[in-house]
């Protein structure tokens, strides 16, 4: 499977059946999923979700926005609780550009994106049981 560096964007192959063992990037070393959120530049989302084989949900956030700041330990628990799923964090005030690409019209919004495009979307902050079960709903 082709998996997309969070920190660099270099593509990786890593077999399906070392997916679970940590795997690193080959650039830079950095854990290819890493059990935490991973902050991320706006114009780099669209090249990343599809240069990806695993899901990939992005929250679009704003410091000032207190349901966002609110969600974000609940969102890193998710991240922790779906090792095979990359999650990355929007701030729409730092990339007001992709905020307006993906039509987001409150905060925070989560996006679900399989193979590059996008597959489901919620808005409101949700308990971290909650995100990991609309992940788990939209993934079948």
């Amino acid at each position: 499977m082709q998996i997309a560096c969070p920190h660099c964007h270099a593509r990786n192959r890593v077999p399906d059946e070392r997916l679970a063992d940590g795997p690193r990037c080959g650039q830079c070393h950095r854990p290819l999923l890493p059990a935490e959120p991973v902050a991320m530049r706006g114009e780099d989302l669209p090249a990343f979700a599809a240069a990806t084989g695993v899901p990939v949900v992005a929250d679009f956030w704003a410091e000032w926005c207190g349901p966002c700041k609110s969600m974000a330990p609940a969102f890193a628990e998710a991240a922790r609780a779906r090792p095979l799923v990359q999650f990355v964090k929007v701030d729409t005030e730092a990339s007001p550009q992709a905020a307006a690409q993906y039509g987001i019209r409150s905060i925070p919004t989560l996006v679900l994106f399989g193979g590059g495009r996008e597959q489901a979307r919620v808005s409101g902050a949700l308990p971290a049981r909650e995100i990991a079960g609309w992940i788990d709903r939209q993934l079948g």
